[in-house]
């Protein structure tokens, strides 16, 4: 029977990292999962020259450098700028909603200006 020094149970985005590191400090991981790829939900796969998000698309956010150049060794990003809109009585506003949405929409200023 073979022996490793860690088992990772669940390929998700933290146990693929870690065996990932550890494989590169010269240690052995048995790594299970029930599905039959790693990284869990971030999962994405091409068809036809399109990535297929197969659990719904993902929005990496980081402020950190050292963070983003680990990521990015294993895959490239697109430059997405996530900018939802809402539409009230045939208008657009920006969400979330903030006190410029409420100005706009009640014509109030502050919290204690609430509609009745």
């Amino acid at each position: 029977m073979k022996k490793y020094d860690y088992l990772v149970v669940d390929a998700g985005l933290y146990g693929a990292v870690f065996a990932h590191e550890m494989i590169k400090k010269g240690k052995t991981c048995l790594v299970i999962d029930k599905r039959n790829h790693i990284v869990g939900n971030i999962y994405t796969y091409t068809k036809s020259g399109i990535n297929i998000h197969r659990y719904g698309a993902h929005i990496f956010h980081t402020d950190n450098l050292d963070v983003w150049e680990y990521i990015t060794q294993f895959v490239e990003f697109n430059n997405y700028i996530n900018a939802p809109t809402a539409a009230y009585r045939d208008e657009l506003h920006n969400m979330p909603f903030n006190m410029n949405t409420f100005s706009k929409v009640w014509g109030i200023r502050t919290p204690a200006d609430k509609v009745q």
